[in-house]
Formats: C-alpha cells, sequence, structure tokens
C-alpha cells in the first residue's frame, strides 16, 4: 500500500504502519533493541519527517508522474539486479548454513543483547557512530532548509524589526469619526 496509494499522505501512514509490523516481528524474534530503535528512530523522526515534508510543500504530484514511464527501464534493470542479488545470498545461505566458518562471532547467554550491542557501539566503533550521528543532523538541518523556501504571499518573522520597536511605532492611534466605526 506504501506504493500503490494515490495519496502521498496515506502512503507515509502506510510506511508507518509497515515499520510498526517490523518492530512487532523484531520482538517476537528477540531483539527489543532492535524493535525499540525502529520505532524511535523511523517512525519517530523519519517517517513523521516525511509526513511533514508532504504535508508542508506544495508539490503538484500530478507534474512528477509525467515523465516515470521514460525511467521504466532503468528502474526494471535495478529491479532484476537486486532480485539476483537476493537470489544469490538466499542460495549462499541455503548451500552453506554452517555459521562457524563465516566469522560469525559466538553470543554470550549472560549478556542481554541491548547491553552486547551498547558495549559494542561504544568501544569499537565509537567514531562511526558519532560519524552517523553527523550524517543525521546534517540531513536534518538540509530538510529544514528546503522547507523553509522563500514564497512571495507568505509574511516573515523579521526579528531586527521586533526587537528595535519602540513605543511610536508599536501603537498606532487612529481617528474615527464619529458613527462611522472602522
Amino acid at each position: 500500500m506504501v506504493i500503490s496509494s494515490r495519496n502521498p499522505v496515506h502512503s507515509v501512514l502506510f510506511l508507518i504502519l509497515a515499520f510498526v509490523n517490523a518492530a512487532g516481528i523484531f520482538m517476537l524474534a528477540g531483539a527489543e533493541f532492535l524493535a525499540l530503535i525502529l520505532i524511535v528512530v523511523y517512525v519517530g523522526a523519519v517517517a513523521v519527517l516525511f509526513l511533514f515534508v508532504v504535508m508542508m510543500l506544495d508539490v503538484d504530484f500530478a507534474e512528477l508522474r509525467r515523465g516515470i514511464l521514460q525511467y521504466a527501464p532503468i528502474g526494471f534493470v535495478v529491479g532484476i539486479i537486486l532480485l539476483l542479488e537476493l537470489l544469490l545470498v538466499a542460495g549462499s545461505a541455503w548451500l552453506a548454513p554452517d555459521t562457524a566458518a563465516s566469522g560469525v562471532l559466538p553470543i554470550d547467554g549472560g549478556v542481554e543483547n541491548t547491553r552486547a550491542l551498547g558495549q559494542v557501539l561504544y568501544t569499537n566503533y565509537i567514531y562511526l557512530f558519532q560519524a552517523c550521528g553527523l550524517v543525521l543532523l546534517v540531513a536534518m538541518i538540509g530538510a529544514i532548509v528546503l522547507t523553509l523556501r522563500h514564497k512571495p504571499n507568505v509574511k516573515r518573522q523579521d526579528i531586527a524589526a521586533q526587537v528595535a520597536r519602540t513605543k511610536a511605532t508599536g501603537v498606532e492611534i487612529v481617528k474615527v469619526e464619529s458613527g462611522k466605526g472602522l
């Protein structure tokens, strides 16, 4: 429904529903950390940001759909490549299910998965973790800059004029004739 819905707001709401369903599957599989991160990061930040951008920007979706058929061959080729990659991964997992040869570390049964992930993130991968935070900050600033385009009929706040306001410029006395009103 995310792809086939005609209304972009409905598409984003179906995307949020898909994230919540995936978080439920993670929770059932015992990966509580991944489930909660999926809810917090994707539903709480990314999907809501998509929803605000779709609702705030005045995008003409009919104009965007006009030239969509010219990209169909490229999309078909990319889809076939992704399908072949998925079949290759599924085939290799089916042919060689032995995880000892694949370099997977054994899981310590005494440590919860959230604590183990925290230990790995804040020791071995701290610089990459901080770089991901920086990328998210830049993406957030970019989204704000894109939504704050100048529109000719929209009044903007002038902070310098508000701070420099005096009593003479803040109050306007109007002489109303008797019986006329405003």
